[in-house]
């Protein structure tokens, strides 16, 4: 695994990739890895030929009062796991790299992030998200960009940026790693103490009466959202949002009479979480 801090470096390596025809899969995470960024890594090493992982912690999606400070951070330990995985090329700039003094540009989309997380973070949040993303598929120019279906919203954002700028990288949404007991696995777990850990799977308990509901012939997306919040009551834990929506549009879902997503996020103790799943109606 080659491991780089410069744009620099990590152009030239690429382009000896690129010269001898060979694919690129791009990465992008915060740090703090854990098996559902490695599942990511195995899923770039299927489908292209050079697994590029990018680990920074991006300030511009982090709101105020929010963890940036105390985000985890272990480079160490994260060069160590992604070389166990694979890993091509482990790219770690520095904030300087990635926003030199003088940089002024932001992207944002319009309509997909003022819902959900949106509401809750606020649009500087997804604003960082795209702008950080957009230039790291700049710097990298991968074939395909792969990211985590818990992050659901992120995701859909960042595929309608890739339409609307032309941009030619495929986006590869990978399903989320979850814990034996369903809790998807998340770098913030880390701040759990173990009666919050406890709590914290109300988030999973809530989608799996959802999707149980659903499966068993309900569509009407009052008493879906009901039946998640009976489920979420035992363990004390009041969601931020708990919401069916579109999976395109995000636009809110009342009857379920196709693929639907439901959403949910909510604090447990200090630390923040959020969880989703694609409810299927009965045919």
């Amino acid at each position: 695994m080659k491991s780089v801090t410069s744009l620099m470096e990590l152009r030239t390596i690429l382009e000896r990739y690129r010269r001898d025809q060979l694919t690129v899969g791009l990465v992008p995470t915060m740090g703090a890895l854990h098996d559902g960024h490695l599942s990511l890594i195995a899923k770039a090493k299927e489908i292209a030929d050079i697994a590029v992982v990018s680990i920074f912690v991006n300030p511009t999606q982090f709101g105020a009062g929010e963890d940036f400070q105390a985000y985890p951070r272990d480079t160490q330990r994260d060069s160590q796991l992604a070389a166990g995985a694979n890993t091509d090329v482990l790219f770690i700039p520095t904030a300087q790299e990635v926003y030199p003094s003088g940089f002024a540009t932001t992207i944002s989309v319009a309509g997909l992030t003022e819902p959900l997380e949106g509401q809750q973070r606020g649009a500087a949040h997804f604003n960082g998200v795209t702008t950080v993303v957009a230039k790291l598929l700049n710097m990298t120019s991968p074939d395909v960009l792969l990211m985590g279906q818990k992050d659901a919203q992120q995701a859909i954002v960042v595929g309608r940026m890739i339409k609307d700028l032309d941009l030619t990288v495929r986006l590869e949404v990978c399903p989320t790693v979850r814990e034996l007991d369903g809790l998807a696995l998340s770098s913030r777990n880390t701040y759990l103490t173990s009666d919050e850990r406890s709590q914290a799977v109300a988030l999973y308990k809530a989608l799996q009466a959802a999707q149980s509901a659903v499966s068993g012939g309900e569509i009407d997306g009052v008493k879906v959202l009901t039946t998640a919040l009976t489920a979420m009551e035992p363990f004390g834990v009041v969601p931020e949002y708990l919401s069916l929506v579109c999976p395109q549009t995000l636009n809110a879902v009342s009857v379920i009479d196709r693929p639907t997503l439901l959403a949910v996020a909510a604090v447990v103790g200090s630390t923040r979480l959020i969880d989703n799943v694609t409810l299927i109606p009965r045919s």
